[in-house]
């Protein structure tokens, strides 16, 4: 079926796009290509604002551009195609039908409510995506950051999006990740965490949410989910560790593997990647493998890291997600990475960078060895800190780890 590039910088544009896409008989869209500058917002027509585009750090490539490339075809009942962020990998083009898409926001409203939503994410992301299509299943307009994306936008886009309902209560909600909570509840002025807290509730996703800044959250009243899911369910199809109407859960062989409505086609004219990603059990269904570890236990889902974050260190499997839960729990240390490095002596090692205040201090290195041996082993511990003024992120938010290996490897070798 024909497929329409969008600019995906373009919160309007994307809406405008969704609208035929998901609810009307228009054609499906495309959502990616080259990247966008730093520091954008959702885009050009959102709101009063300023042209700009939501975009909380570099692009690594992957992330959505001006214009996408449209390949030749796309299966009947496409609505979008989104380009993942390519965090660690080669970006994917995911296949998104309408079926996928309303699955995903009618169940999410039968979890949390339905009401009035704020976008304060890139349009061109499914997060941002998905806030666009719930907004259009609840038959509201959403409302939509103008600008650069800080702490003071987003107190005043909550504060224009209660004026417009003219007095009337209407629950409200919004998503954003990690790094945007962060900057909200840490500004000095209180009136962001307060607006903040007005929301009937606000997904919190993209990347796994620091003890420390959830216990902040909650402190402040915030009423936060923390949502899992990626582009290839639609978005988020479990929240606080349960999934949604419709969604299964598996583990197998220890990967997380997720079924249900919400699934994507596939990957856009890639078999192949297609194949290695979505598989049939002996029934028929369909499942997702999203490459995670975890447990699921009486109903509940514990994420416990990546396939692919092990690294041998001395002939010994290293979990670098377990390495970070522990750095994280740290005074100062919630904002951090662990990253692997090559070493000459054990073969592979982990770099812990962090943002925090405690990663500047002296003697930061030997804490973080101290607290990761003790919960762990003396084989975990990491060869070095890296203090960094801010984490570098994707425009989806979540840490660009092709950037944070090159720092870290940078550091290790001296340069």
């Amino acid at each position: 079926m024909q497929i329409e590039p969008v600019d995906a910088t373009d919160a309007r544009a994307v809406l405008r796009g969704l609208r035929g896409a998901v609810l009307g008989a228009g054609p499906a869209i495309a959502l990616g290509g080259a990247g966008v500058k730093p520091g954008a917002g959702p885009g050009p027509g959102a709101g009063a604002g300023p042209d700009s585009s939501l975009d909380p750090g570099a692009n690594a490539g992957g992330g959505p551009g001006s214009r996408a490339p449209v390949p030749g075809d796309a299966p009947a009942g496409t609505a979008v195609v989104v380009t993942t962020s390519g965090s660690t990998g080669y970006p994917k083009s995911v296949v998104l039908s309408r079926s996928a898409l309303t699955s995903s926001a009618l169940a999410t409203a039968d979890r949390i409510g339905s009401g009035a939503w704020l976008l304060a994410l890139p349009p061109g992301y499914i997060a941002g995506v998905q806030v666009l299509v719930r907004s259009l299943i609840a038959g509201r307009e959403p409302a939509i950051l103008a600008g650069s994306f800080s702490a003071h936008a987003f107190a005043a886009a909550a504060a224009a999006m209660a004026s417009s309902e003219g007095g009337r209560r209407v629950p409200t909600y919004t998503s954003l990740v990690p790094a945007q909570l962060q900057t909200i509840l840490a500004d000095p002025d209180p009136a962001p965490t307060r607006a903040l807290a007005g929301f009937a509730a606000v997904l919190v996703g993209g990347q796994a949410l620091a003890p420390a800044l959830a216990e902040r959250a909650a402190a402040a009243g915030v009423s936060f989910v923390r949502t899992y899911g990626s582009s290839e369910t639609a978005g988020g199809c479990v929240y606080d560790g349960v999934p949604l109407e419709g969604t299964r859960i598996r583990v197998v062989d220890g990967e997380v593997q997720l079924s249900g409505p919400t699934l994507a086609d596939g990957y856009l004219d890639d078999p192949e990647r297609t194949a290695a990603a979505f598989v049939r059990d002996a029934d028929g269904a369909r499942w997702y493998r999203t490459g995670d570890t975890g447990e699921f236990d009486d109903g509940c889902l514990r994420v416990t890291g990546r396939l692919d974050d092990v690294i041998v260190s001395g002939g010994v499997n290293v979990a670098l997600s377990r390495v970070a839960h522990v750095v994280r729990a740290l005074p100062g240390f919630d904002d951090a990475v662990v990253v692997p490095v090559p070493d000459e002596r054990w073969g592979q090692a982990s770099v812990v960078v962090s943002a925090g205040l405690a990663a500047h201090r002296p003697d930061a290195l030997d804490i973080v060895r101290a607290a990761v041996e003790g919960a762990i082993g003396k084989v975990a511990r990491p060869c070095g800190v890296v203090p960094v003024d801010g984490i570098p992120l994707l425009p989806s938010g979540k840490p660009d780890r092709t950037a944070l290996r090159a720092l870290a490897a940078d550091r290790a070798l001296g340069r």
